[in-house]
């Protein structure tokens, strides 16, 4: 460390906090061995606790909101995207957030498409300090305008890294926007802080997290807590996200989050989204009169999984529509909801630059009761792969009303698979077709629908066992409808029917299986569009 770069740190810190912004050497050790980069800038220490941020974003609450500016807008400009990728932070400049060196961070630069500043703050014991950006922590080609940058400008958001340094797991940038790269270390869908108003004849609002504090658990490395203030014209929010990721012996991960959000609201929120999702649906087995591309298959998720509050079990294909749809699933207490991508079998895809099937699917699981509300699924129309098109969310039936206050405490698993009772088959695929029978004169406007449902609920139920197909469309005219085991398949039944309907209003369908009074399978739902 330098003494010019002491001094250019004392300006950027304010002739008032002259001399307060210190490096690596000035910071005392804490217990859970938290450091910033070597040469790096630290702001000078100041209290925090969860309790004090929530106290923060009560009182703010109170307030109108004022939108942070957008700083050196005219270099960020010329930060394209070709430019963006240019720049890489440093490796040896990593925050260690641990004493074992196993939860490296790495923050992201800023540049046009990531303008929104963000302040990154370490915690050791009941203090934070400020990281102060720097253009040393990047390698940065010469003549690139990110050179031009001031020190102290912010930065647009940060990176969880594997150990070696060379993958990263965890990511915040946008918005409220975070993801994991999930079990097989591939990224794909988004989760969110917080939604208003998506999918509403309203403009949809995007709070954002302005600040983020980083600490890890003293006694286990692969605890990585990250704590958030949430801010927005509507609300403002105290987030607190305890992230732990484990790998088994077949070298597939999983990542859990324990998300504790205390929300204030700003004003009349009638739309609230609590643990949102976004994805990406082109098209896939349900929809092959889409496909455009070579590949047979592209999605990040497939399908939307429910656990309602009476203890059903709902699986929803996802839709690319012909215009937007919004649909929502009634419940109390919702035991758990999320976007799932339950295909994994690499020849559906066919990709092997992207990796559609290790994409993660991402389950929700309550740890307080959510009450009365809905799922709210919303499919936008997409002919490309780059748009995010599929929002989900839980929408509480009461309106958060200004002046109030709110607390969501819930279970985000970033996996391969969600836990599922062996009780239930689960529907594994989806197709639909031209109606009617292979060498018999097709009917005009009728549509067949082919769905495998698999489990160890079928083993030793046999064709003539007694189990029947339950079929019930919102209209149509129902024929065809029956079910049997897949041949030389173990544990595979299939369910057929063939649905007449006309018009471009949608048909509701819910479809399972049943044998005597007993369900065997999930309650399989669909939207299809007669015109489509």
């Amino acid at each position: 460390m330098t003494g010019s770069d002491l001094d250019r740190r004392q300006i950027l810190a304010g002739a008032a906090a002259a001399g307060l912004a210190t490096g690596i050497d000035g910071l005392a050790p804490a217990g859970a061995g938290t450091s910033a980069p070597a040469g790096a800038a630290l702001g000078a220490p100041e209290p925090f606790t969860f309790d004090l941020l929530a106290t923060r974003a009560e009182k703010n609450a109170g307030t109108p909101w004022q939108p942070i500016p957008v700083v050196n807008a005219d270099i960020l400009d010329r930060i394209d995207y070709d430019a963006y990728q240019e720049i890489r932070f440093r490796p040896d400049k990593s925050l260690m957030m641990d004493s074992r060196r196993e939860l490296p961070v790495q923050l992201f630069h800023l540049g046009r498409f990531t303008r929104d500043v963000v302040k990154i703050h370490v915690i050791n014991g009941a203090q934070s300090r400020e990281v102060v950006y720097s253009s040393s922590l990047f390698d940065i080609p010469a003549g690139h305008p990110a050179r031009e940058l001031p020190d102290g400008v912010g930065f647009a958001g940060f990176r969880v890294m594997a150990p070696d340094l060379k993958t990263d797991w965890l990511a915040f940038l946008g918005a409220s926007y975070f993801r994991s790269s999930g079990p097989y270390n591939q990224y794909g869908l988004s989760a969110r802080g917080l939604a208003i108003d998506t999918g509403a004849a309203t403009p949809e609002e995007f709070p954002r997290f302005t600040e983020f504090w980083l600490e890890s658990e003293t006694a286990k490395s692969n605890v990585f807590v990250v704590y958030a203030y949430l801010d927005g014209p509507s609300v403002t929010g105290a987030y607190r996200i305890t992230a732990t990721r484990s790998v088994d012996t077949h070298g597939v991960a999983r990542i859990d989050q324990e998300i504790d959000a205390r929300l204030f609201a700003r004003r009349d929120i009638h739309r609230l989204g609590v643990a949102p999702f976004s994805s990406m649906f082109w098209y896939g087995e349900t929809s092959r009169r889409q496909i455009v591309d070579w590949r047979p298959e592209i999605h990040d998720s497939d399908g939307l999984a429910m656990w309602t509050g009476s203890g059903e079990r709902i699986w929803r294909p996802l839709n690319n529509p012909p215009r937007v749809m919004g649909n929502a699933f009634l419940d109390n207490n919702i035991r758990g909801f999320g976007l799932l991508q339950r295909d994994r079998d690499f020849v559906h895809y066919l990709d092997d630059s992207v990796f559609y099937e290790r994409r993660a699917s991402v389950w929700v699981e309550p740890l307080d009761p959510f009450g009365e509300g809905e799922v709210q699924l919303l499919e936008i129309p997409t002919d490309d792969e780059i748009h995010d098109n599929i929002a989900t969310f839980w929408c509480p039936k009461e309106v958060f009303a200004a002046g109030t206050s709110r607390r969501y405490r819930y279970r985000l698993r970033w996996l391969d698979d969600i836990p599922f009772p062996s009780s239930l088959g689960k529907a594994t695929a989806t197709w639909t077709g031209i109606g009617g029978r292979p060498g018999h004169k097709r009917p005009e406007g009728v549509r067949k629908f082919v769905v495998d449902f698999q489990g160890q609920v079928f083993r030793g139920i046999g064709r003539d066992d007694g189990v029947e197909i339950v079929v019930t469309p919102s209209r149509g005219i129902l024929s065809n409808d029956y079910c049997h085991p897949v041949v030389d398949q173990r544990e595979r039944w299939r369910a057929l029917f063939d649905l007449q309907a006309t018009g471009d209003e949608p048909v509701d369908i819910r479809m399972y299986l049943r044998r005597g009074d007993r369900a065997l399978t999930e309650t399989w739902v669909f939207q299809y569009f007669p015109e489509a």
